[in-house]
């Protein structure tokens, strides 16, 4: 009886200890949710003052204070840690603001965000600038790109997309207003294709006309020719497509200056530099065009090839440089994207802002695409491993860049999206004659037919 009672009071904390390492590992959110959080908020309380002491983040305090310490206890005057504001929790981890000391800046916090991940027992710790004298430290709790879940609530809207999670438990939104070009690299079983899904789906919800050119004879944009505006599946009708788009380009140049040039004593807010600017009767739709593997433009094997593809790339640069005050945005996708392609490479993938980086075959081809951003950002993406698809460096010309992960979207399902928001494809004159042909979908039969029976009298 003795060791059954002994074996019992052994076996309920075994139990709950294999129990927390399984939720631990096989569902993270859960585990933080009911054990990562209490104990690593209890940490934060309990060593916060120790732990910005050892990295550095105190202060002498002033003057007054020190004398209001000496006069009303005995004891020692310490210094100052950032005041710490309130901590609010959320499913990934929580949040805390601090008021900086006078003589820091959110630099020295961001400086040790690693000390603070290991003294209150995180995942990641992330610092972003609120405003002057404020910072606020995002603490993630577990590894969010290993699992992905979308935030239920991301602010969205005209040509905003969220595509994918940051590392930081933020979604990552693709907004053609703030970004118009992008470059996508990654090779094959990337994730590539994923993030292309995302975009599109996305985008086919919304008063936006896709435009697709796929030289692989359509097998990754097809599918989404429902809601297609135009689709180009080879260099022959790629070709053929762009002198019409950079046609609709300038005609939309027309339409703002014909705009600009209106009575002297029209209100200024209605002279414009771009579509946006229209009004809403007047504004031609947005028109976002997706090249999927864009070195298939670029590879000539004669001298006549060579010529159609000096044209098909000076009207990519001229869509690229002009096209965003005329509403229309790239989105250029390959595997590798560089100066050995050929003439006016290198200059195209200067005007591409947003950069997007997956796994890659060679440190060369992660330096096309963030080398001019940041050297850690190439170390980032020439480690992603081959099993984890979807993971990407994500960056622009700011500078700025981190670690996203697209969650999984079948080819099926951005399909049926298509399909389902066919009926939202804009009519655009120019683009008519490159219009997809859809097959009509069978109707399938609403009931077995009934067996004649012959007539009595």
């Amino acid at each position: 009886m003795t060791d059954m009672v002994t074996l019992a009071e052994l076996g309920g904390p075994l139990a709950a200890l294999g129990g927390a390492a399984y939720a631990r590992h096989a569902h993270p959110a859960a585990y933080w949710s009911t054990i990562g959080l209490p104990l690593s908020v209890a940490r934060l309380l309990a060593s916060y003052s120790s732990a910005m002491d050892a990295c550095g983040l105190t202060v002498e305090p002033s003057r007054w204070r020190a004398l209001a310490v000496r006069a009303t206890t005995r004891r020692e005057v310490r210094p100052v840690p950032p005041r710490r504001g309130v901590i609010r929790p959320n499913s990934t981890g929580f949040r805390v603001r601090l008021r900086l000391a006078p003589g820091q800046e959110p630099a020295d916090v961001a400086a040790s965000a690693e000390r603070l991940r290991h003294a209150w027992g995180v995942h990641a710790v992330y610092v972003r600038d609120v405003k002057p004298g404020v910072v606020e430290l995002r603490l993630v709790g577990y590894d969010v790109l290993r699992k992905v879940r979308m935030p239920r609530r991301v602010d969205g809207g005209l040509l905003r997309v969220p595509v994918a999670l940051r590392e930081d438990a933020t979604a990552f939104v693709r907004d053609y207003r703030a970004v118009p070009h992008g470059l996508v690299l990654g090779a094959t079983l990337s994730g590539k294709s994923m993030y292309q899904r995302h975009l599109i789906a996305g985008l086919a919800t919304q008063p936006v006309a896709l435009v697709g050119i796929d030289c692989k004879r359509g097998v990754e944009l097809a599918p989404f020719a429902p809601r297609l505006s135009a689709l180009a599946t080879d260099p022959d009708e790629a070709a053929e497509l762009l002198p019409v788009l950079v046609k609709e380009m300038e005609d939309r140049y027309d339409l703002i200056k014909a705009r600009q040039g209106i009575a002297p004593g029209t209100p200024d807010e209605e002279i414009t530099s771009d579509v946006w600017g229209l009004p809403e009767s007047e504004r031609p739709v947005p028109i976002v065009l997706f090249v999927d593997e864009v070195a298939e433009l670029f590879l000539v094997a004669t001298r006549k090839d060579e010529e159609r593809r000096d044209e098909m790339v000076t009207h990519l640069i001229r869509l690229a440089q002009l096209g965003r005050a005329a509403g229309i945005y790239l989105e250029v996708c390959g595997q590798r994207f560089g100066a050995e392609l050929g003439k006016g490479a290198t200059m195209l993938r200067a005007q591409l802002t947003g950069r997007v980086c997956h796994r890659v075959n060679d440190e060369a081809s992660a330096k096309m695409a963030l080398g001019d951003i940041a050297s850690e950002a190439v170390y980032a993406a020439c480690s992603i491993a081959p099993e984890l698809p979807g993971l990407a460096v994500a960056g622009d010309t700011s500078g700025g860049w981190s670690r996203i992960r697209t969650p999984y979207l079948s080819l099926a399902d951005a399909a049926a999206v298509c399909r389902e928001s066919a009926h939202l494809a804009p009519d655009v004159p120019a683009l008519s004659p490159f219009r997809p042909y859809v097959p009509p979908v069978p109707v399938a039969a609403s009931g077995t037919a009934a067996a004649p029976r012959p007539v009595t009298e």
